[in-house]
C-alpha cells in the first residue's frame, strides 16, 4: 500500500458503502477499511463469495444482506458499485440524482496512484495488449503492476515500488470512473456487445472512448473508425502504411514502426492477423512509456498468449484444434475466423446478450465449412446464419467436439469461438475453455 494522497485525504470523512462483495467489491472494501475510511458492504447474496473472508478480516464491519433500500442509501455519501451493477437501474438513478457520488474501484485507484498508467479497452484483444505490455516492460527492468478487469483488482496492486501500472478496463469499470488520467490510454476496436447493458452500439462506444478524457495521449485503431478520438491520435493499422504502427509487406508481413520494419509476424508466437493489431497497439504504448526497442522485441517473441484467446490446443490427424472460448461477442468471432487461413469448423453458441450476430455472415460463408451450434441462444444463431454457412445443431459442447473430430479432414481447424458468453453452461469463458481442452485431449 502506498502512502495516503492530497486527494485521498480530502475524501476520507466521507461515509462509503460498497455494493458487491465479489472479488472487486472486496479489493474496495478492504482498501477504504485499511485507510480508515467509514465503511459498510451490501451484497443481495445470501451468501457473496468473499463474505467469509471479509468477515474474517472484518469482523465488526455491518455486511448488509438482500435487496438495497432507500433507508440505506440515506445515510450514506459515496456509493462504490462494482462492475456487475448497472448504474442505469431505477434506483442507482435515484441515487444520481440526490446528489451522492456513485464510483467504482478505479476511481478510488485514480484517486490514489502517483505513477504512470498505460489503460486499455476495447471490445476485444484487450487482455491480450495489457499483459503484452506488462511483458514489454518486465523486459526492460522495470516494475510493471498489470491488472484491472484482468487479474488482480487494481486496488491491490497500488505500491510505493511500481514503476508503470497497466490496466486492462471495461465499459462497465469506465462508467464510474472520472479522475484516472493516464500516461496514454487506446481503445483496441468496439464490436456489438453487452447490448443488454446499453441503450444501442453508440452508447456503447461512447462509454468505451471515455477512456481517452483525460489522457495525456490518445491511441486509437485506424481500421476502426470508432475508436478515433481525435486528429492528433497515435495511430496503428492493420491496412494503412502511412501509419505510424502498421504491416509492411505481403508475401512477408513485418510489424513496422515509422516505415522500418522491426520484427517478422512469422517471429510471433501469437498466431492470427488480430494478434497482428494487439501487438502493433502494444508496441506503440510501450515506445510512449519510454520502453527499449531490445525489450519490446523480445517480449514480442517470446510471448504466447492468454489461456482461451486463440489457444492451439492440439494437432490431430492433421487437423488443428483452437479454443477461443473468450470470443464472447460476434466481433472477437469475426476476428478469430479471419485470422487464419485453413478451412474452419466453427463451434459457436451461448447466450448471444442481445449482439447482432448476422454481422458474422460474410466471415462465415467465406471462412467456415461447418458451424456447429449448441446452447439457449442457438435459434437465433441459427436464425440469423442459415442463408450463409452449413449449421447442424448438437446438444453440447461434447456432442460438437465429437462430430467436428468425425467431419474435419486433414489442413481443417476446429475453432470454439461461440460469439456468446458462457452463463448458459458454464460459470464462466474459462470454465468452458477447460471443457473443451479436456475434450480434444481426450480424443489424441
Amino acid at each position: 500500500m502506498q502512502t495516503m494522497s492530497p486527494l485521498q485525504t480530502m475524501h476520507k470523512d466521507q461515509r462509503y458503502l460498497v455494493v458487491g462483495l465479489g472479488m472487486t467489491g472486496y479489493s474496495a472494501a478492504c482498501y477504504l477499511l485499511q485507510l480508515g475510511y467509514q465503511c459498510k458492504v451490501q451484497d443481495n447474496r445470501e451468501q457473496p463469495p468473499y463474505l467469509a473472508e471479509f468477515q474474517q478480516n472484518f469482523p465488526s464491519v455491518e455486511v448488509i444482506k438482500g435487496e438495497l433500500s432507500e433507508f440505506q442509501l440515506s445515510n450514506i455519501d459515496c456509493l462504490v458499485v462494482s462492475p456487475g451493477l448497472s448504474i442505469r437501474s431505477p434506483l442507482m438513478q435515484k441515487v444520481a440524482r440526490s446528489g451522492k457520488q456513485i464510483m467504482g474501484d478505479i476511481e478510488l485507484f485514480a484517486q490514489a496512484v502517483n505513477k504512470p498508467v498505460l489503460a486499455i479497452t476495447g471490445s476485444n484483444g484487450k487482455s491480450t495488449v495489457t499483459s503484452l505490455l506488462g511483458e514489454m516492460i518486465k523486459a526492460d527492468g522495470k516494475n510493471a503492476a498489470v491488472g484491472g478487469n484482468i487479474g488482480v483488482p487494481a486496488l491491490q496492486l497500488l505500491s510505493d515500488d511500481v514503476d508503470f501500472y497497466v490496466l486492462e478496463l471495461s465499459s462497465f469499470q469506465l462508467e464510474t470512473t472520472s479522475s484516472l488520467r493516464p500516461l496514454i490510454s487506446t481503445v483496441l476496436n468496439v464490436s456489438e456487445d453487452h447490448m443488454d447493458r446499453y441503450e444501442n452500439l453508440k452508447d456503447y462506444q461512447q462509454c468505451k472512448k471515455s477512456i481517452y478524457s483525460n489522457a495525456i495521449n490518445c491511441l486509437s485503431n485506424f481500421d476502426d473508425a470508432s475508436t478515433r478520438q481525435s486528429p492528433t491520435d497515435i495511430q496503428f493499422s492493420l491496412h494503412n502504411a502511412s501509419c505510424e504502427y502498421t504491416v509492411t509487406g505481403t508475401e512477408n508481413p513485418m510489424l513496422a514502426v515509422d516505415g522500418e520494419g522491426w520484427i517478422n509476424t512469422t517471429a510471433l508466437k501469437l498466431k492470427g492477423r488480430h494478434n497482428w493489431a494487439n501487438c502493433l497497439a502494444a508496441i506503440a504504448m510501450a515506445r510512449v512509456a519510454g520502453i527499449s526497442k531490445p525489450a519490446i522485441l523480445k517480449a514480442l517473441e517470446s510471448y504466447a498468449g492468454l489461456p482461451h484467446r486463440s489457444e492451439w490446443i492440439a494437432e490431430i490427424n492433421g487437423v488443428s484444434w483452437i479454443n477461443d472460448s473468450k470470443a464472447t461477442n460476434p466481433g472477437a468471432t469475426k476476428a478469430a475466423i479471419e485470422g487464419l487461413d485453413e478451412p474452419v469448423i466453427l463451434l459457436a453458441g451461448g447466450q448471444s446478450k442481445g449482439a447482432n450476430v448476422a454481422i458474422l455472415c460474410e466471415s462465415l460463408s467465406q471462412h467456415v465449412k461447418t458451424v456447429l451450434l449448441f446452447g439457449q441462444d442457438a435459434d437465433v444463431l441459427q436464425q440469423s446464419w442459415n442463408e450463409c454457412v452449413n449449421i447442424q445443431r448438437v446438444d453440447n459442447l461434447e456432442q460438437a467436439v465429437q462430430i467436428a473430430n468425425q467431419i474435419a479432414v486433414t489442413g481443417d481447424i476446429v475453432l470454439l469461438a461461440p460469439a456468446c458468453a458462457s452463463f448458459d453452461m458454464y460459470s464462466g469463458f474459462p470454465a468452458r475453455g477447460d471443457h473443451f481442452k479436456g475434450l480434444v485431449r481426450a480424443l489424441s
